[in-house]
């Protein structure tokens, strides 16, 4: 997934943007509101990390404005406001899930990725594709059995297939889901991804539509 951090607290910021980059997604940190706004309206991002004390404005009222807009963004609320009045507020202002600081980093990658199920309309985490037993919230994949070993990069173009069953997704989409505004995009990056996924799980996972992209195949 691409991830978009809005978090002015530098400690914090840099040990959960390394936590995500460790779970295979890119992410763009910002420290402002300005400078979120700006950074949605030049991306599109599949999960919002939103602070909600900031040095130019508040996150409440920011969430309220992404969703009057018709913006369905999913958006994980980060705060030390632990207030059951602050949570109510938060979710009843269009957040998905509330976590209140100081949390475990392991948690907010199992709630990055519970949302993201969610959103992908299949809250269940466990999924059969053919010989494929799939674990999403373990990350583990079994095949006829066998136990396959994937990397963090190799999840996140598998998950990105797999929460769009029969749709197909271009080049730009899926580098969408493993750059960042400060990576270089290398131009085969995907084809080797998607090459060693295929080595793995089987040719027939991943089916290239010609000139279109990839979708999901039959594994």
């Amino acid at each position: 997934m691409r991830i978009l951090l809005i978090e002015d607290d530098h400690v914090l910021g840099a040990a959960v943007r390394d936590q995500i980059a460790a779970d295979g997604h890119s992410v763009d940190w910002m420290a402002r509101l300005d400078l979120a706004r700006e950074a949605l309206a030049h991306a599109a991002y599949d999960l919002v990390l939103l602070d909600l004390m900031l040095p130019d404005g508040l996150g409440l009222p920011f969430l309220k404005a992404l969703r009057a807009k018709g913006d369905v963004t999913p958006v994980i609320i980060m705060t030390a406001l632990d207030q059951v009045s602050d949570r109510i507020g938060g979710l009843n202002a269009g957040a998905d899930d509330y976590l209140v600081k100081p949390f475990d980093l392991a948690e907010l990658s199992a709630r990055i990725g519970s949302v993201a199920r969610r959103y992908a309309g299949n809250p269940n985490p466990l999924i059969t594709l053919g010989s494929l037993d799939i674990d999403l919230a373990g990350r583990t994949l079994h095949k006829a059995g066998r136990t396959v070993a994937l990397t963090a990069r190799e999840w996140v173009l598998l998950e990105a297939f797999l929460q769009r069953p029969g749709q197909i997704l271009s080049k730009p989409q899926l580098e969408e889901r493993l750059y960042s505004f400060e990576t270089e995009v290398e131009s085969n990056t995907v084809e080797v991804h998607i090459s060693r996924i295929r080595k793995k799980l089987g040719a027939a996972i991943i089916e290239t539509e010609r000139g279109l992209g990839y979708r999901l195949g039959k594994g």
